[in-house]
């Protein structure tokens, strides 16, 4: 199965339950992303930039894992928009990596296939879960914020930890 037939068929997924962090898509695919990308780092010789790509990888299904766990609906998308970025910045350090002649063009695509599709992913779970009103494991009954007030917010915590 091609992954743009599995984005297309991402419905088959609406009736699953999710209970853990292991349950989401986006961190399984994250998942495959980072022992894909360690196993074609493995022959560098440059071990900063291996280490690098590897870094943003593990960040990708580390923050998914920690914003489940923080158990309100604002922690979750903040570190989803943070997993987000660290699949492009994998994405970069793939285009770098091929110019370089350390990964082939068909180790390229493969790579940056599975790097975008996890984008998409995390994208798409990013956009339903803004749009449900369920609060979090941690505020279950507390109405959401509304949309514009909560992109606000959103931008507020990335613009202090940027000035930090």
């Amino acid at each position: 199965m091609t992954l743009c037939h599995e984005i297309n068929n991402m419905d088959s997924y609406k009736d699953n339950k999710i209970r853990k962090f292991e349950d989401l898509v986006c961190w399984q695919k994250g998942r495959e992303l980072v022992s894909a990308i360690y196993k074609v780092t493995n022959r560098w010789s440059d071990r900063s930039f291996q280490d690098q790509i590897r870094r943003a990888s593990v960040s990708v299904v580390s923050n998914i894992a920690e914003g489940f766990e923080r158990g309100s609906k604002d922690e979750l998308l903040y570190f989803m928009y943070i997993a987000r970025g660290s699949v492009g910045e994998v994405r970069s350090q793939l285009h770098i990596a091929r110019d370089l002649g350390l990964i082939s063009e068909p180790e390229f695509l493969k790579l940056y296939d599975l790097a975008d599709f996890t984008a998409r992913l995390i994208y798409k779970f990013i956009e339903s879960y803004k749009s449900k009103s369920y609060g979090g494991q941690k505020y279950g009954d507390m109405k959401a914020v509304e949309q514009k007030e909560f992109d606000d917010y959103l931008q507020n915590i990335i613009n202090k930890k940027v000035t930090r």
